[in-house]
């Protein structure tokens, strides 16, 4: 993880001679730019979001009143960093060499990396413990051991469905973003819904 941050660093300064005043920061479903930001902030707001980020994720167990479960699952979680942290300088490479004048197809190449990461977060949900900041947090998980692990459980088959729908998304680049978001949308709403409706059960067994 340090490793890619200082790299992000590192190539930031060495091409920000060459970039332009108004570096190219978003860009529409057509991959048409439609938002810019000025150059020092268009160069290094990533890295800094990274550190950041990095910063964040230590922080977080450490004031968990559940810290003793994200022991449980350590290595997963701190995989998961590292993979977000990959994925953010990913997309910063791919910002860096779109406005050194290269034009690609951005989104189609976000795909690959989204799937993916979907699919490890599908992986990882079912080794992950009740915790207040990572996994499937909703008022029904957080209040039932057993309500976590099946929400968790189901979560993690759909994310990992959602990131193969989002992989087959290359294939058909003019409605990828669509074979990214609806799934993703529909694994939160679902589970959501699931979480409280297993939570009643539990109620109505005891």
């Amino acid at each position: 993880m340090l490793i890619l941050i200082i790299l992000s660093f590192i190539l930031g300064i060495y091409y920000y001679p060459q970039l332009p005043e108004q570096i190219a920061s978003h860009w529409n479903s057509q991959n048409q730019v439609d938002d810019y930001m000025p150059k020092f902030w268009g160069t290094f707001l990533m890295p800094i979001l990274l550190i950041g980020l990095f910063l964040l994720f230590i922080f977080l167990p450490k004031i968990d009143p559940l810290k003793k479960n994200i022991e449980k699952f350590k290595p997963y979680y701190e995989w998961l960093i590292v993979l977000i942290i990959a994925f953010l300088f990913y997309i910063y490479l791919l910002t860096l060499i779109w406005n050194l004048g290269f034009i690609f197809n951005l989104g189609q190449l976000m795909i690959p990396a989204l799937g993916l990461l979907f699919i490890y977060m599908g992986l990882i949900l079912d080794k992950t413990k009740q915790n207040w900041f990572i996994g499937i947090r909703t008022p029904w998980t957080l209040s039932n051991k057993k309500v976590w692990e099946k929400t968790h459980k189901l979560g993690g088959k759909l994310f990992i469905t959602a990131g193969i729908i989002a992989l087959i998304g290359i294939f058909f680049p003019r409605y990828s973003i669509w074979f990214v978001l609806v799934p993703v949308i529909f694994v939160a709403i679902y589970t959501m819904f699931y979480s409280y409706f297993e939570y009643q059960k539990q109620i109505k067994k005891h």
